[in-house]
């Protein structure tokens, strides 16, 4: 095996690609290798860094220096400075001057806890050498070789893994219903179908260590007797479906996955589907009949997919993040894992600031850390000096909170964290525009199924929108609240449901800038163009 004096790890993720990441890595192998460096320095691809508003970016190991917002023609300086003199190019360090895998002292990083993520940023995500290397299929062979299926589900409910998607169902309790349920097969499906804005963990995931997820996804089919697995990507995700594709190859070529994986006489398979595109199939049962080849709309439950999923079968569904956790948990034990989080909140939990915040990423954190030390302390608090004025918990289906909850533990206990997205506001954006841009979305996401989502967001926008063109009233505020209730009560799924949460938690914090657009006919922040109110807005 060659002996390289430096690595250079190229974030390879989607959005660094999409900015340029490509050209970067062959100009870094190209000047290397002009400079006759090339067997000393290795280039490496590898996931993204979790560094969302600095790619194209690059880690210097043994260093673990960072530099970002890298172009091609910032590549001979680097060559020649850094990697022949040993001098940092100081204007391209990322101002947290630490990598996503590196914890150096006194870094916003430092603070994090990396349990799925530890692989992030180290290992080239299309080599399965690479993470076995970093202990990967322990788990697998521990389960298979030392634990019963039993022992399995039961290191699982005394771990307390609950479900990373925002439901938060106890995962090993979910594991034990379709192992107790009849059926000549069973299915293990992995919900990849990222939909919610805000949300870019799981891309992260799959990217940056998709092996990781085959493995939780074994593990399960073991402790439930599942015999196919399948895990439904978003087709926007084009480097997850490419990188977890390879992955499966592999780990088939490899005997981990297919007949009689490491002659246990376990026989299971996985398939990726790719989705069209619709946010309702985020839904588990409308996720299901987008499999089974039908429109994604949700069914009426019970009964519900543990016992009647996929073409009737019993079946667990588990998101990325939730499967991620589960080798980490049967390597370590269900103890180690217990410890980590609050009462009832245990391990770790992935989030994605994002919007006004100066360092927007994926940050891994134990349960009961404060939304303060993630918006401040890692994500570098509000940029271009603005003041904070909001978070939106969770995307558009989640709750609007304010400063007053900045100190409040993330955790079910207290703050429900949801999925894990922060939608950062700064003190200029005006929260009516903010509440429309999610009726928006829910409108045109909804699959028309029932009529209280259907006509519930037609509705919430006429509204929205007459309140930012200077045309509601104040008696305007009731009727959303109401129809926001209403649609909560009667709606078929989830979509519909949560539709109106955020506006609904918005009103008591923010009474003084709606009653402005409303009464005053005035924006506050001046966002919303009150001197162009147009008469078809009612129409």
């Amino acid at each position: 095996m060659a002996f390289y004096r430096a690595h250079i790890l190229v974030d390879s993720g989607t959005a660094a690609v999409l900015k340029g990441a490509n050209a970067v890595r062959n100009t870094l192998i190209e000047e290397i290798k002009s400079r006759g460096l090339d067997k000393e320095i290795k280039v490496v691809e590898t996931g993204a860094l979790g560094l969302a508003g600095a790619v194209p970016a690059i880690v210097v190991y043994p260093e673990g220096v960072t530099y970002a917002n890298v172009t091609v023609e910032d590549v001979p300086e680097i060559v020649e400075e850094h990697l022949l003199k040993g001098r940092r190019v100081q204007r391209l360090v990322y101002k947290d001057d630490t990598p996503a895998v590196v914890k150096a002292a006194g870094s916003a990083r430092s603070a994090e806890m990396r349990v799925v993520l530890k692989n992030i940023g180290v290992i080239d995500p299309t080599s399965i050498d690479e993470y076995i290397a970093m202990s990967g299929y322990e788990a697998l062979a521990k389960a298979l070789t030392a634990m019963t299926p039993e022992d399995v589900i039961a290191e699982m409910k005394a771990s307390g893994l609950n479900g990373r998607g925002g439901a938060g169902f106890p995962t090993g309790l979910k594991w034990e219903f379709t192992a107790k349920a009849d059926g000549d097969i069973k299915y293990i499906v992995c919900n990849a179908d990222e939909g919610e804005p805000g949300n870019f963990k799981d891309r992260l995931i799959m990217e940056g260590d998709p092996h990781q997820i085959i493995e939780g996804m074994v593990i399960a089919a073991y402790a439930t007797g599942a015999q196919k697995g399948f895990i439904y990507i978003r087709g926007e995700y084009q480097q997850s479906v490419a990188n977890t594709e390879r992955a499966i190859d592999v780990a088939r070529e490899m005997g981990l996955l297919g007949c009689d994986i490491m002659g246990s006489g376990l026989n299971f398979d996985i398939e990726v589907f790719k989705g069209a595109g619709a946010y309702i199939c985020g839904e588990e049962t409308a996720l299901l009949a987008s499999i089974e080849g039908f429109r994604g709309e949700s069914r009426v439950k019970p009964p519900y997919p543990p016992t009647h999923g996929l073409f009737g079968k019993p079946t667990v569904i588990n998101n990325v993040e939730t499967l991620a956790n589960v080798p980490h948990i049967i390597v370590n034990g269900a103890q180690w894992y217990s410890e980590i989080g609050t009462a009832r909140s245990k391990g770790t939990k992935i989030f994605s600031p994002c919007g006004d915040v100066q360092y927007p990423g994926v940050y891994e954190v134990p349960f009961g850390s404060t939304l303060r030390e993630v918006i401040f302390g890692m994500a570098g608090g509000i940029k271009s000096g603005k003041k904070f004025k909001a978070v939106l918990m969770g995307g558009p289906s989640g709750v609007l909170v304010g400063e007053d909850a900045l100190d409040r533990r993330l955790c079910s206990e207290d703050l429900n964290p949801g999925a894990g997205a922060l939608i950062v506001l700064d003190e200029t954006k005006c929260v009516v525009d903010l509440i429309r841009n999610c009726a928006q979305f829910f409108l045109h996401e909804s699959c028309g199924q029932c009529t209280p989502c259907r006509e519930g967001t037609k509705r919430m926008v006429e509204l929205f929108d007459w309140w930012a063109a200077g045309s509601g009233s104040e008696q305007d505020l009731m009727l959303a609240d109401q129809l926001a209730t209403t649609m909560a009560l009667t709606s078929r799924c989830g979509l519909g449901q949560f539709a109106g949460v955020a506006f609904k938690s918005s009103i008591s914090l923010f009474e003084d800038e709606y009653l402005a657009h409303l009464a005053d006919k005035s924006c506050p922040a001046g966002v919303c163009d009150m001197d162009k109110v147009e008469e078809e807005v009612r129409a």
